[in-house]
């Protein structure tokens, strides 16, 4: 399916008011009943990134025309609004492919992102890590798949090797921790409208929502910290402030779509740090903000310059990415020190990024834990899935950003659901 078909497809449906652009429910959330000889296939759902400097427009192309991130329904016809988007996507993705493969070349040798190789890592060792745990016992072969959203490989070609592979159940296992319409919600409409289109085969199936509080993913974070304050000198490690950076969004997504992302974020910052016991003086902010329209706020740039003018040094902490990419690798870690230096704004003394979870151990744990919440399996218990447990109380979580609506709260994994009262 092309972009301009899935465009097609999404406006038809009227998805930009759809509530399951923002509670993720094409699919069920129940447990998917699996026998024992059953292959389940595990579609890692994840953004992708150029793997040439020659794939770096038209991936641009597809990011563009994606109408879950950049929406234009103030054009009132759909024709005008499809050829509208066509243009501009074409434009921009034309114009700013260059200078964006250089910034590629800056954090890779052969030009391309990252993300690719070091997702194939993580599906491998998730793989490894679900049949080490449960095929044995059960009788259940696991096959992880990737599923990019905006270059190879593409959700058409996992599906084509799962038919291949005879998968019997699918769950669709974001690698977006706190769930976003912009992401998450990008990725399932578009494997949902393929299966409509028939582009694709249907399975039963379930996903995962959110995993933002997960014990083991908050572990896996604070030992990355960890690594990442290990490269101050010993005088200053005690006194770094840690600056949690996510990609930001539009306000509106926030405050008009009641998009959970914003509140997700500021809850893993709020749990992971409880974790750590509050070690550190911390902060959160958005970064990768494009066009004129107001978006979550603060700004990790300007957060960076502040710090600095203040004396502090500075880890920054890429709280919603889980692989090194070029937003990690370029944009936290050369760009804004640079750009800010560039604009005589005060940088931190010392200044480090953490390094990015990618195939840590206990990452990769978490995400077979949530997999596995969503089956029931032969001969083992499982879990309850994300949709049979409690979220945490609004009241509890102080930390917040100042344009907060209190639209959403984590899933609270340490516990199931009480059962409701006779």
């Amino acid at each position: 399916m092309t972009p301009y078909e899935l465009l097609r497809r999404y406006d038809r449906e009227g998805y930009n008011s759809d509530p399951r652009m923002v509670n993720g429910q094409f699919y069920p959330s129940d447990k998917l009943d699996v026998e024992s000889g059953d292959t389940v296939g595990v579609v890692m759902l994840n953004l992708g990134g150029p793997d040439s400097e020659e794939a770096v427009e038209p991936f641009l192309y597809n990011l563009f025309m994606d109408p879950a991130i950049i929406d234009f329904s103030q054009v009132v016809y759909f024709q005008a609004r499809g050829r509208v988007r066509q243009a501009f996507s074409k434009i921009i993705s034309y114009f700013r492919s260059k200078s964006v493969a250089e910034d590629y070349k800056e954090i890779s040798d052969d030009g391309g992102s990252p993300i690719n190789p070091l997702t194939r890592e993580q599906a491998e060792n998730l793989e490894r890590t679900l049949n080490e745990q449960y095929a044995a016992q059960t009788g259940v072969n696991f096959k992880t798949y990737m599923a990019m959203r905006y270059w190879e490989p593409f959700s058409e070609e996992a599906a084509a090797q799962m038919e291949e592979d005879g998968v019997d159940e699918v769950v669709l296992l974001p690698l977006y921790p706190q769930y976003s319409k912009t992401t998450t919600g990008a990725s399932l409409v578009e494997w949902y409208e393929l299966e409509q289109a028939g582009d694709i085969p249907e399975w039963p199936t379930s996903f995962v929502f959110e995993y933002a509080t997960y014990p083991k993913y908050l572990e896996a974070l604070s030992e990355r910290i960890d690594e990442g304050l290990a490269r101050f000198p010993d005088e200053v490690r005690d006194d770094v402030h840690l600056l949690f950076s996510a990609h930001g969004t539009p306000l509106t997504e926030m405050k008009d779509r009641r998009d959970p992302y914003c509140c997700l974020v500021h809850s893993t910052v709020k749990h992971l740090m409880e974790h750590r016991g509050h070690d550190h003086d911390f902060s959160t902010a958005f970064q990768s903000k494009v066009g004129p329209s107001t978006w979550l706020e603060p700004p990790t740039d300007e957060t960076v310059a502040e710090l600095a003018e203040e004396g502090e040094d500075v880890l920054v902490v890429p709280v919603a990415f889980v692989t090194d990419h070029i937003e990690t690798s370029y944009e936290l870690a050369i760009e804004i020190p640079e750009e800010l230096e560039e604009e005589g704004e005060p940088i931190p003394e010392h200044y480090e990024v953490m390094p990015g979870l990618n195939s840590h151990p206990k990452f990769i744990e978490a995400l077979a834990d949530v997999t596995v919440t969503q089956l029931e399996l032969p001969n083992v218990q499982t879990p309850a899935p994300w949709s049979a447990r409690p979220c945490y109380k609004t009241r509890d979580r102080s930390i917040r950003c100042q344009q907060c609506r209190k639209v959403a709260e984590a899933t609270d994994w340490s516990r199931e659901r009480e059962p409701a009262a006779a």
